[in-house]
């Protein structure tokens, strides 16, 4: 029988650190969370294009990601936001971005039918 681990694997979104986030008040997770599907979406579409001023949208969406506990999107946006200010290519970067965002998503989407 295998081990159960040693640390709860809440999926993409840091539910403890969420919960600390909003006070434990529901209805404010699922306000929190619903604006960041929409903000993550607008700025992933915008970053698609990586126009001028891409490394401040990564930046931004790097800042809201960590504010709910989306590691995976928080680290994304901040190797995007490396990449293109040291000229590297940022298209990896910028796929594994859009990548973190939809499985952050699509739990996010999950959570809220959920509650």
């Amino acid at each position: 029988m295998p081990s159960p681990p040693l640390a709860p694997d809440d999926g993409p979104i840091d539910v403890a650190h969420l919960q600390r986030m909003t006070l434990g008040d529901a209805a404010l997770k699922r306000e929190v969370l619903t604006m960041f599907v929409t903000q993550a979406t607008r700025l992933v579409g915008s970053l698609a294009s990586l126009s001028t001023g891409a490394v401040k949208l990564a930046h931004t969406l790097q800042g809201s990601a960590r504010a709910i506990g989306a590691s995976r999107v928080a680290d994304s946006a901040s190797a995007l936001e490396v990449a293109i200010r040291e000229g590297e290519d940022p298209l990896p970067s910028l796929l594994e971005l859009n990548d973190a965002v939809a499985e952050a998503r699509a739990a996010i989407e999950a959570k809220i039918q959920r509650s």
